[in-house]
């Protein structure tokens, strides 16, 4: 009888530490963070195409986490998506910095991407970054090579014997 009460002591405990390692990972991917949260200075950029990008996606220099996109709209006058950045106190960027979509790892998860520039005034609470590159949408660059191919080499007509 003893036996089978640590037994099962012993499997309740590995089912939890499952349980908690599954709950991790989840907080991990989903890109949701531990509470501790840095103070941050919202900035504002607008993109022709933001392709896959998500509210939460990373805002990354030189490879380096900076902060994180706040929040994604769409402008009802210029029909450009606005993406709200929340970018960490510790990291100033000048006001000519340019800001891009860019695509990362094998699933393809997308982030932005900020070049610094050389102006002397920093970019503040409330800027915006008007030097944008969208998301390379992988469907058009495919019809533009097939297109471009088939420009190239029109069919010969064929001729009967």
């Amino acid at each position: 009888m003893m036996n089978r009460r640590v037994y099962d002591f012993w499997v309740g405990v590995f089912v939890m530490l499952g349980l908690a390692s599954l709950a991790f990972l989840a907080l991990r991917v989903s890109n949701v963070s531990n509470g501790g949260s840095k103070a941050t200075y919202r900035v504002t950029a607008a993109f022709d195409n933001i392709g896959g990008l998500k509210a939460r996606a990373p805002i990354k220099s030189a490879g380096v986490l900076v902060g994180r996109v706040a929040g994604i709209s769409l402008d009802p006058v210029t029909y450009r998506a606005m993406v709200a950045l929340d970018i960490e106190q510790g990291y100033h960027f000048s006001r000519d910095s340019s800001a891009e979509i860019l695509t990362s790892g094998i699933l393809g998860d997308q982030y932005i991407g900020v070049e610094p520039g050389a102006d002397e005034t920093m970019l503040k609470n409330g800027d915006r970054i008007t030097l944008t590159s969208s998301a390379v949408v992988l469907e058009k660059l495919i019809s533009q090579f097939m297109f471009s191919k088939a420009a190239e080499n029109p069919a010969q007509p064929t001729t009967a014997p």
